[in-house]
């Protein structure tokens, strides 16, 4: 915020709230408009941003009433009698704390919005250092947000998942389908660490071992123009565990993007053309989300990837068993309950993930 908007913000909100109506009347005189009825996508877009607009001009309205109510209050303080200055004190105490919560209210509003809210999620779990542990691990921390879904009554569908040799997985991609679980699994994204003793250790001793948690927005075909001639398609006999035809017929399909050299393999369904709309469903989130942090790159550029190099050294959060500890290091947060935290109980993190987010994005406005 500018200094001269520091010294007066009555007015910097005013501003913004003409801003905010101005751009609201475009949008409605927009949407009335032929083309954009005829634009799925830019109806979708237009629609989606004057929801978000209605709020915050709400809110900025109310600013306004309430501060002429705090400059009456001050108006008639002046020019009361002594009899009535107590009382006329108390309006202006009044006025003025419920302008500060208004004026608060709208700093929060005013926080951009994650283009991604309400969005489907894709997530994609793999074992990174540790070996056939660190497998093991991302077997936990499947299992774990699987347990997160069903307590949020979110719906989960695997996409792809390879098995490793001791009940632990290579890799895991699953689509958590919820109003709010964008809102709630964007801050996953990260390198995972564990510290316990891992099952092939004959010593008792602990490892410190690692998986990586990918977490993309779905999205749509309207979202992310795949033109067909920039894909190379390739097919071929599915591998490990399956059942008849899986196995036996060229059933799995890898797609890699030439541009971007992104490439999406999938052989878990009978059918080629299954495992086809899986790969592109796939394809296109992590194109999306390439461009979204090619923007966000613009914007910061110490900006940190999610999956980094999964080394142990890099971590957003860590797990030790023998403690039954688990520490967000992002948020600051250590709980003693990691048993609970294993089996989907992942709100006082996610909270305070949140929390830690919004505090740092109103201080940005500021």
């Amino acid at each position: 915020m500018s200094e001269a908007a520091q010294r007066d913000p009555g007015s910097s909100l005013a501003s913004r709230l003409a801003a905010v109506e101005s751009e609201l009347a475009q949008i409605d005189e927009r949407l009335a408009s032929p083309d954009v009825v005829s634009s799925p996508s830019l109806l979708r877009d237009l629609s989606r941003r004057r929801k978000e607009l209605e709020p915050l001009a709400a809110a900025l309205t109310r600013h306004r009433y309430l501060a002429g109510d705090l400059e009456a209050a001050h108006e008639m303080l002046a020019g009361a009698r002594d009899a009535e200055r107590e009382v006329a004190r108390a309006e202006v105490a009044d006025a003025e704390a419920a302008l500060a919560r208004a004026e608060e209210d709208v700093r929060a509003l005013l926080v951009p919005r994650d283009p991604n809210d309400g969005r489907n999620v894709i997530m994609e779990i793999r074992g990174a250092e540790g070996g056939e542990e660190a497998n093991l691990f991302a077997r936990d921390l499947y299992d774990m947000y699987m347990h997160y879904a069903e307590r949020n009554g979110w719906k989960v569908e695997v996409l792809g998942l390879d098995p490793s040799d001791k009940g632990g997985v290579n890799q895991v991609i699953f689509v958590v389908r919820g109003k709010t679980c964008w809102q709630r699994l964007h801050h996953e994204g990260g390198p995972h660490r564990v510290q316990r003793v891992p099952v092939t250790e004959s010593q008792g001793r602990i490892h410190t071992s690692s998986a990586t948690v990918t977490v993309l927005p779905e999205a749509d075909e309207v979202d992310v123009a795949v033109d067909p001639a920039d894909l190379r398609i390739d097919v071929y006999r599915s591998t490990g565990p399956g059942g008849q035809s899986v196995n036996t017929t060229d059933s799995a399909v890898r797609i890699t993007h030439i541009p971007t050299g992104i490439v999406v393999a999938m052989q878990d369904e009978k059918s080629q053309i299954q495992n086809r709309a899986k790969a592109m469903t796939v394809l296109r989130s992590r194109l999306l989300k390439a461009e979204q942090d090619r923007v966000a790159a613009e914007r910061s550029a110490n900006r940190r990837t999610q999956v980094g190099g999964g080394g142990r050294s890099e971590k957003i959060r860590t797990y030790n068993f023998k403690e039954n500890r688990v520490t967000d290091h992002r948020a600051g947060v250590t709980l003693y309950k990691l048993d609970r935290v294993l089996t989907g109980d992942l709100d006082e993190i996610v909270d305070a993930l949140l929390a830690d987010e919004r505090a740092r994005q109103i201080a940005e406005d500021q």
